[in-house]
């Protein structure tokens, strides 16, 4: 009989995780490494409902579960000595779990790695422990062009838009991500469940000035409270401020189911701690010009759907970013892209870099990427 492993938290255990053994346990015997309190609060920067004695005992009493125990390493390889002592032939994973880091591990040590197609046990509805927490109500977000001019910094030397739109929490994004998630944990420890009923620009600015409090030494840019609390998709105009000049949003549903359906994310890891993003930074009025022109080119390409320019314009979006800020991309995520971006027409890393998720634009879905749905409304 071969040996199948599996790896993560199931906290709250539900339906769509014994599903998820089940359809691992058709492969074989099935070992499940759980994330220990420690990496759970790592990654997701939350404690579990439930803690690791209590996930480790649900767990081991499932019929599907060969045996089950807590990994003792930490980040998202925290079964590295795990997976190396039990030899597995199979590490199977959810599409929101895969990581070309666990893909890279399995080639290097003759694991077969295989990717659930996250089907629902029956008649039951698909579940996921995110849907099952109060606060997964608050959006994230994704910047999808021009990110960088709402900094002064920036925009001062050249105005520009900032392109975002509005994330439903569909997925439990990893801390420090690159999807606002500071900015979110600070919407739930003011609103808790959900965005209040309101002018929505003057909630945005109350999430602004409350994650920015005076004396903040390195201000959040004001596009992750935007980004957030306006619903849709959102051009953001910057000119030297830190609050825009102007704000348009869009929320009409065939544009909004368009742009859903022609982008997909790849997991790279959270950012590391000390990480400087900053470090070694350029900026200069070329590199402002190009990522404002490339903004506003995407703008364009958004309103007419045109899927070519926007993948173009989204990629020169980025491109002039890294020109400004070479530490927003290391080697290892450089080799990550360079498995894809043939598939695709263009890509960008989600938030200021350093880790978190790659952003493709493409005709075609992308193998074990991940796909986000827009908020729509209120």
């Amino acid at each position: 009989m071969e040996k199948v492993f599996v790896s993560g938290c199931y906290d709250m255990l539900h339906s769509g995780h014994v599903a998820f053994f089940e359809e691992a346990a058709t492969y074989g015997d099935l070992y499940v490494g759980l994330g220990s309190d420690k990496t759970l609060f790592e990654l997701k920067a939350r404690r579990p409902f439930n803690n690791e004695q209590e996930r480790l005992y649900m767990v081991k009493a499932l019929k599907f579960v060969k045996d089950a125990w807590i990994n003792s390493g930490g980040g998202i390889i925290d079964f590295l000595a795990e997976i190396t002592a039990l030899k597995p032939d199979i590490f199977f994973v959810n599409s929101d779990g895969h990581s070309t880091l666990k893909e890279e591990l399995c080639k290097d040590l003759g694991i077969e790695y295989v990717v659930s197609k996250r089907l629902p046990h029956g008649s039951l509805p698909v579940r996921s422990t995110t849907a099952l927490r109060e606060e997964c109500r608050i959006p994230y977000r994704i910047d999808l062009a021009g990110g960088w001019l709402d900094q002064p910094t920036v925009s001062r030397l050249c105005p520009g838009p900032v392109l975002t739109i509005s994330i439903e929490p569909d997925y439990d994004f990893n801390d420090r991500s690159g999807m606002s998630t500071s900015s979110r944990k600070k919407a739930i420890e003011l609103w808790q469940v959900d965005i209040p009923i309101g002018d929505r620009e003057k909630l945005a600015k109350t999430l602004f000035c409350f994650e920015n409090p005076p004396g903040t030494q390195y201000v959040s840019g004001s596009q992750d409270s935007l980004g957030i609390v306006l619903p849709g998709l959102n051009r953001l105009d910057y000119n030297g401020d830190f609050w825009p000049s102007q704000i348009e949003n869009v929320l009409d549903n065939d544009l909004l189911t368009w742009i859903e359906s022609h982008i997909w994310l790849i997991s790279l890891y959270p950012r590391r701690e000390n990480y400087d993003v900053l470090a070694n930074t350029n900026i200069q009025l070329e590199s402002v010009k190009a990522l404002s022109e490339a903004a506003c080119s995407c703008w364009e390409a958004l309103l007419a759907k045109d899927l070519r320019k926007f993948g173009e314009s989204v990629r020169k979006s980025f491109e002039a970013q890294i020109k400004m800020y070479p530490n927003m991309v290391s080697k290892d995520i450089f080799e990550v892209l360079a498995k894809y971006k043939n598939q695709a027409l263009g890509w960008k890393l989600s938030g200021a870099g350093g880790g978190g998720y790659l952003i493709f634009i493409g005709e075609k879905p992308l193998e074990n990427a991940i796909q986000i749905r827009i908020r729509k409304g209120e």
